[in-house]
């Protein structure tokens, strides 16, 4: 007899009506933590950035989704164009731009 066989005939667990509201309890359970844990944070936070960057402005600092670090140059209907480095300026989606931290400019040094 293999263990298929021997599981398929193993005789039910006691107290059938009672270990099923427990299962939908338990269920119910992993649900609601995930739900604070998992899903509601991350709602919030797409909020956020999205508040965020539709109140941008030229001269904010602004992350990009892949990494990249620059203020607003300009901005149009669905995209941005960030200053990186002196004369250098990249165009992105404004969907690509992860945070915004409006008045926090680089400082430039003066040399």
């Amino acid at each position: 007899m293999n263990l298929l066989t021997f599981l398929f005939m193993a005789p039910p667990a006691e107290g059938g009506a009672d270990s099923g509201i427990m299962n939908l309890v338990f269920l119910g359970a992993i649900f609601v933590v995930f739900y604070f844990f998992i899903i509601r944070p991350q709602s919030k936070r797409q909020k956020e950035i999205k508040n965020k960057v539709s109140e941008m402005k030229k001269g904010d600092k602004v992350v990009t989704s892949s990494g990249i670090i620059g203020v607003l140059s300009s901005i149009e209907e669905d995209s941005v164009l960030i200053e990186v480095g002196s004369n250098v300026k990249i165009r992105f989606l404004t969907s690509a731009i992860t945070d915004v931290n409006p008045n926090k400019a680089e400082k430039k040094e003066n040399k």
